[in-house]
């Protein structure tokens, strides 16, 4: 599908799901337009499309969830992005903030922050914590989730951040960041499609025997 220049690969990777205000709605409009025609049988595979991509926002939650012990009640999550893509400022049908409103669902204290969707993300979801960086939202975290994947979130440093969090614990949702990077500086990182990766052990100074 990549190789098709109509469509490319840009947005064909492991992560937490597609959103924005058209392709959701599109697709339930037509499959419920081919239900009324009798013909829904035909395009059922788009029900499971959609069942999927909730689903990819589940795990993310079941990640975190397991980076906090099996609970996320009364712990703080920091959850970076609140667009439906990177660079835009859209945050309808936004997966980050799908995301981060079942964390808050569970007892957590979300704090959500975005370079670009912070003003609509607030609109859209008043109930949620907002930052305006990436330290802000992060201090003091049990875990961050990384949920739309922007060129700065890409880029950060894992060893600065690990100072301001809590718990160095990554839910990296968009497959972004350089895993062995992350684990290097110490983080447990957990991302959708792959398995858990966890903080290198320390080395001992001690001489063997």
């Amino acid at each position: 599908m990549a190789l098709d220049r109509r469509i490319g690969g840009d947005y064909l990777g492991v992560g937490l799901g597609f959103g924005g205000g058209c392709l959701p709605k599109d697709i339930r409009a037509f499959a419920a337009r081919a239900r009324e025609l009798g013909v829904g049988d035909a395009v059922s595979f788009l029900d499971e499309v959609d069942a999927i991509n909730d689903r990819c926002r589940d795990r993310a939650v079941e990640l975190a969830r397991a980076a906090c012990g099996g609970s996320l009640a009364d712990r703080r999550v920091a959850v970076l992005g609140a667009a439906f893509k990177p660079d835009s400022d859209d945050a309808r049908s936004s997966p980050a903030l799908a995301l981060a409103r079942a964390v808050a669902a569970e007892g957590a204290d979300v704090v959500v922050t975005d370079p670009q969707a912070l003003a609509l993300a607030q609109a859209a979801a008043p109930e949620l914590g907002y930052a305006a960086d990436v330290r802000e939202a992060a201090a003091g975290a049990d875990v961050v989730v990384l949920a739309t994947e922007w060129d700065e979130y890409r880029a950060l440093d894992p060893h600065a951040l690990a100072r301001v969090v809590r718990a160095p614990h990554l839910v990296d949702a968009r497959n972004a960041v350089d895993r062995a990077r992350w684990r290097a500086a110490g983080w447990d990182v957990r991302a959708l499609g792959v398995a858990a990766v966890r903080a290198a052990p320390a080395q001992s100074s001690s001489p063997t025997a």
